[in-house]
């Protein structure tokens, strides 16, 4: 089954052995989208690794960036230094990301098992988040927006109200989409008993995210080892008892608000103030005017690099160029990504390229679930367990 077929959430194959329509064996295969991401860090600067780290799991770019961020701050023995405007805007962000890689979940999971309406609803949704993305960093996907030391540039007031229509906005849609599946006979019968993992097996296999919260042991990392300022917002982590497909729908649905809880915190918590850490050797220039084609450095903040401060111009060159030297030495770092633990590993030898960066990505590590919830079950129920484990192919084969 797959790696072409529309239910298996990108290019998964399953090798599966049926008796009739009974799964006796189902093996998961992966690499059909390897990129060779980590290792094409080893050749770029610490800070040209966002453009690359973002483009693994591309529905959580932010986590991504970030939890990469924080490793590189780590080494760098900056953490304390980063700023309360940058950490606010970082966790309002990745909670947008959470929400919108949720309603993709939903849109995807309620189109593979008949809602069609869903995919229609979820995607919908999931465009004003991209909007507000496309207005503070330029892009839709894929942003490069969290650096090393801050951000790329600050969020601008137009975002802000944007943000602020959008969580007015999404909880009248949210009631929406519960009557439509909640009581609907079809959805629970699809849904509930079905792929079955509870709290031994997720343990046993490394599952963290909504697949273990829905098996009723509610492991967070924005609460068990708190990062990025999360110690300092107000939010419930939602669990269910079920361990099957109903209740990880049911835990994303409740986490989807929950996000919404902390995206307002954010807001009221923003402060004016530096978005980058005060060491000009590692901050990057981002006190830039726009140019009209609204991305390029407008004529008057060239004219001034240019023609008025020589050091500033050698300095920026050597900055974008050359990158800034990481003390030696290695950490990992975690971050509570929509899917579970994401991971970094990162190595740096003293220079000013990372010497090895792993990831541990959590749709590699869940979709070892696939055989533990299908063999014994129906083949339709592989597509319900498969999709609730919501992976995403370019984390798994980064």
């Amino acid at each position: 089954m797959g790696p072409q077929h529309p239910s298996t959430h990108g290019v998964l194959r399953l090798v599966l052995e049926l008796e009739g329509e009974t799964v006796t064996a189902a093996r998961p295969v992966v690499g059909y989208l390897h990129t060779g991401i980590e290792k094409n860090l080893e050749y770029r600067t610490w800070t040209q690794g966002v453009t690359f780290v973002t483009r693994m799991d591309y529905l959580s770019n932010m986590s991504n960036e970030t939890a990469y961020c924080l490793a590189v701050e780590k080494l760098l023995g900056i953490t304390d230094q980063i700023t309360e405007r940058t950490s606010t805007i970082r966790v309002m962000f990745m909670e947008l990301q959470r929400i919108a890689s949720h309603l993709v979940w939903l849109a995807t999971t309620g189109m593979e098992l008949g809602a069609i309406s869903m995919m229609l609803y979820g995607f919908r949704e999931r465009e004003y988040i991209l909007d507000i993305f496309e207005e503070t960093s330029g892009l839709r996907m894929n942003n490069g927006y969290i650096r090393p030391g801050g951000l790329a540039q600050d969020l601008p007031d137009s975002a802000v109200k944007k943000i602020r229509d959008f969580l007015a906005y999404l909880p009248k849609k949210l009631k929406e989409y519960e009557a439509m599946l909640s009581g609907q006979v079809i959805w629970q019968k699809r849904t509930q008993g079905v792929a079955v993992l509870d709290v031994t097996g997720c343990l046993s296999l490394g599952i963290t995210g909504p697949v273990l919260r829905a098996a009723g042991l509610p492991w967070d990392l924005r609460k068990t080892m708190p990062y990025a300022g999360y110690e300092n917002y107000e939010f419930d982590v939602p669990t269910a008892t079920t361990a099957d497909v109903w209740g990880r729908y049911l835990v994303r649905l409740a986490e989807i608000k929950e996000s919404l809880k902390i995206v307002e915190q954010a807001l009221d918590r923003l402060r004016p103030g530096p978005i980058w850490v005060e060491d000009k050797k590692i901050a990057w220039p981002a006190q830039l005017a726009l140019g009209v084609d609204g991305l390029g450095n407008s004529l008057e903040h060239v004219a001034k690099i240019m023609g008025q401060s020589m050091e500033s111009l050698i300095h920026h060159f050597k900055l974008v160029t050359e990158g800034f030297r990481v003390p030696p030495g290695q950490v990992y770092v975690a971050v509570e990504h929509p899917r579970g633990e994401l991971g970094v590993h990162a190595v740096s030898d003293g220079g000013t390229h990372p010497y090895r960066v792993h990831y541990r990505e959590p749709s590699f590590v869940n979709l070892q679930a696939i055989p533990a919830m299908a063999e014994g079950a129906l083949l339709a129920d592989v597509i319900a367990g498969g999709a609730s484990l919501d992976p995403v192919m370019g984390g798994c084969d980064r």
